[in-house]
C-alpha cells in the first residue's frame, strides 16, 4: 500500500472547512510509520482537460492559491490511480477533495473532479476501459456522476440508507454483491469520512471503515486483480480523521 501525499496539502488554500489547518495532522502522524509515503507532482493542464472545460479552468486559475491546490490534488489522484493500475494498492491523502466538481462548475469545498481526472487518465494512458466507483462520503458526489457517468465503462455507486447505520453497510453489502461476479480493470473509492458518528453525518463507526475497505479489497480481489485505489474527500473530526483512515486502510490494503 502506497500513500500519496505532499506537504503542500497541509497549507491553507481557502476558508472553507475542507482547507483549514490541521485537518490532516493526525491522518500524516498515523499513516507515516505504517507505509511508504510517495511525493506526487501538480497535474498537467492536459490532464485536467480531460474532464474540465477550459471556462472552469480559467475560473480556477483565477485565484493562484486555489489553483495550484487543486493541480497538486489532481496530481495525487492521478499518481494513485496509476500505481493501482500497476497492481499495487493505494491511497490518495490529498485534498482539496474533488466529487463535487463538475466538467464546467463546482462547490462543496471542491475545484477539480480529482477521480474523474484520475480515471480518465488511467484509461487514456494505461489502456484501463471498466471502473468500479464506490463513493461513501456523506454528500452525493454529483461531481463524479457528472463526469463519469455517461462512460459505459464507468459504474458509481454512491450509498443513501436513511434508515440508520445498520442498514447503510448491509446496503453496501448487498450491492457490492450484486457485482461480484463482473470484471474490472480498476476499482476506485471516493472516501468520505464525513459519515463518521462524530462527524457531520452522525452515522458510521471507526470500525465501520474497516468492513468498507474489505468490501472493497475483496471485490478488487475478485473482478480486477487487485487493482484499487482509494482518494481522501470529505472528513472534518481532525482528531479521529487519522485513526478512521488507518480502520480503511486496514481493511483496504
Amino acid at each position: 500500500m502506497k500513500i500519496i501525499y505532499h506537504d503542500d496539502y497541509k497549507k491553507v488554500y481557502s476558508h472553507d472547512p475542507a482547507a483549514s489547518e490541521g485537518r490532516l495532522d493526525t491522518a500524516v502522524e498515523e499513516l507515516k510509520s505504517r507505509y511508504p509515503f510517495i511525493k506526487p507532482e501538480p497535474a498537467p493542464v492536459d490532464d485536467i482537460k480531460l474532464v474540465h472545460t477550459g471556462t472552469h479552468i480559467s475560473r480556477i486559475k483565477s485565484d493562484p492559491v486555489e489553483y495550484r491546490a487543486a493541480l497538486l490534488a489532481a496530481g495525487g489522484a492521478v499518481l494513485a490511480a496509476e500505481i493501482a493500475a500497476s497492481g499495487e494498492p493505494a491511497f490518495g491523502l490529498i485534498r482539496p477533495p474533488g466529487h463535487h466538481a463538475s466538467p464546467d462548475s463546482c462547490w462543496g469545498f471542491c475545484f477539480f473532479n480529482n477521480m474523474g481526472i484520475a480515471v480518465k487518465k488511467i484509461q487514456k494512458a494505461h489502456g484501463v476501459k471498466k471502473v468500479f466507483v464506490l463513493d461513501f462520503d456523506l454528500h452525493t458526489g454529483d461531481g463524479n456522476q457528472n463526469s463519469l457517468a455517461a462512460d459505459p465503462g464507468v459504474e458509481i455507486y454512491n450509498p443513501d440508507f436513511p434508515g440508520g447505520r445498520e442498514a447503510y453497510m448491509k446496503g453496501v453489502r448487498n450491492r457490492i454483491g450484486s457485482v461480484m461476479n463482473n470484471t474490472y480493470d480498476v476499482i476506485g473509492c471516493s472516501a468520505g469520512f464525513d459519515t463518521y458518528e462524530d462527524d457531520w453525518g452522525g452515522l458510521l463507526r471507526t470500525e465501520d471503515y474497516r468492513e468498507l475497505g474489505s468490501i472493497l479489497k475483496e471485490l478488487s480481489v475478485r473482478t480486477s486483480g487487485g487493482k484499487r485505489f482509494a482518494l481522501l474527500e470529505g472528513g472534518y473530526n481532525h482528531r479521529d480523521l487519522g485513526k478512521n483512515i488507518v480502520s480503511f486502510l486496514e481493511g483496504f490494503g
